[in-house]
């Protein structure tokens, strides 16, 4: 669902992003971890068409994202860390406005069950200025559902919520993929990493140290008898990374 073929992001004459190939199939959740400036959110932005590629190739559901960016976006959310809404529209008129721009007909019912399923109803008309940060991440991630994307790109996705929020996230992620959507997550939160997903990416300086399922990370970075963590895999995996 997700493809990325050599990709390359330069800055200058910063390598943001250097060779990076991998692709998540429907039904699984690809955890993107790595420490800070590794390319995680270029990565993201890069797949989701924010920012083109110096080099190489992403699809999205079949679609080219440089090539044919409308077919490949109408398959894919992002939900970046610091969503940015319309500071004058209300809750609903943001529903609305995804709505439209995706095509979603009769979309009021599922909207409906979005905003129950977020906690969102009591500021159904409350326009995004005078929403908690919370609040503001919970309707991006209410809009990125409405048109039911088949590849979902959420980078830190916890950011501000509560602990029932977190709850209500994670098991609305499982439900997405076990519906067949590819997922992608990229989180400092090495343990919901651990609880939502099936596979790792594990970035360095722009290149994967690691990429295959949590099963084969730990066999090949963990502890003899398997009992460590995945920090301890990430760990590990960073620190025999070439320099």
């Amino acid at each position: 669902m997700i493809q990325v073929v050599d990709l390359h992001k330069t800055y200058r004459d910063v390598a943001a992003v250097a060779g990076l190939s991998f692709e998540v199939r429907p039904g699984a959740i690809l955890g993107l971890v790595g420490p800070n400036g590794a390319g995680k959110t270029t990565t993201l932005r890069s797949i989701s068409g924010i920012i083109p590629p110096t080099r190489g190739r992403l699809l999205v559901a079949g679609h080219d994202v440089v090539a044919d960016p409308v077919a490949a976006k109408r398959h894919l959310a992002y939900v970046p860390d610091d969503p940015k809404l319309f500071e004058t529209l209300t809750v609903w008129e943001h529903l609305m406005f995804v709505a439209s721009a995706y095509g979603v007909d009769d979309f009021e019912p599922r909207a409906e069950e979005h905003l129950e399923t977020f906690e969102l109803l009591p500021k159904r008309d409350t326009i995004a200025q005078e929403l908690s940060r919370g609040m503001r991440q919970k309707v991006a991630i209410a809009c990125a559902y409405l048109h039911e994307p088949a590849a979902l790109l959420f980078d830190e996705p916890l950011t501000g919520l509560d602990p029932h929020a977190i709850r209500t996230l994670k098991r609305s992620i499982v439900e997405r993929a076990a519906a067949g959507a590819a997922v992608m997550v990229s989180s400092h939160l090495l343990a919901l990493v651990e609880d939502l997903c099936t596979d790792l990416l594990i970035l360095q300086r722009g290149r994967a140290v690691f990429c295959g399922s949590v099963e084969e990370a730990h066999a090949r970075f963990g502890t003899l008898d398997g009992a460590g963590s995945l920090e301890d895999v990430f760990f590990r995996a960073i620190e025999e990374s070439p320099s």
